[in-house]
C-alpha cells in the first residue's frame, strides 16, 4: 500500500504545481494541465460528471469545508480530498474508503490568508478534479 500512497502524494504535488502554473500564449490564459486534471471548465472526458466529481468548497471564516456529492461504494469512491493554497502549500488532506459514509472533509486556513485555494478530489474511476475559490 505504500506504492500507492506515494503515487497519490507525488501526483498531488504535481498537479498543485500545475494549477499553479499556468502558461500564457498571445494574451489568453491556458492551462497545462488541460485532460490530465478536470474542472468545471474543463470535464474533459467526463462532462457527465462534473456534477458528482467537482468539490465543492464552502468557506466560514478560517474553516474550509470540501464535500464531493459523489457515492461511496467499494468498487467507485473518492480515494482524496486535498485542499491547497495558490503558492503550492498543502494545507491538508483526507483519504477515504469505499465505506466512508461520504467525502467530506474540513481545513483551517492560516491566520488571515488572502487569496486563491485549491481543492482537489480524486476518485477511483473518473480521475483527478480540482476547484477554486478566492479568499
Amino acid at each position: 500500500m505504500t506504492d500507492r500512497r506515494d503515487f497519490l502524494k507525488g501526483s498531488l504535488v504535481a498537479a498543485s504545481a500545475l494549477v499553479v502554473g499556468s502558461v500564457k500564449i498571445a494574451g489568453a490564459e491556458v492551462a497545462p494541465y488541460t485532460n490530465i486534471v478536470y474542472t468545471a471548465a474543463n470535464p474533459g472526458k467526463w462532462d457527465k460528471k462534473v456534477g458528482s466529481h467537482l468539490p465543492s468548497i464552502s468557506v466560514e471564516g478560517n474553516k474550509v469545508t470540501l464535500f464531493t456529492k459523489h457515492g461511496m461504494a467499494e468498487k467507485h469512491f473518492i480515494v482524496r480530498h486535498t485542499l491547497v493554497l495558490a503558492d503550492g502549500t498543502v494545507v491538508g488532506a483526507e483519504t477515504f474508503t469505499g465505506t466512508s459514509a461520504e467525502a467530506k472533509s474540513s481545513y483551517e486556513l492560516p491566520a488571515g490568508y488572502k487569496g486563491v485555494i485549491y481543492a482537489t478530489s480524486f476518485c477511483n474511476l473518473h480521475d483527478f478534479w480540482v476547484n477554486e475559490y478566492t479568499v
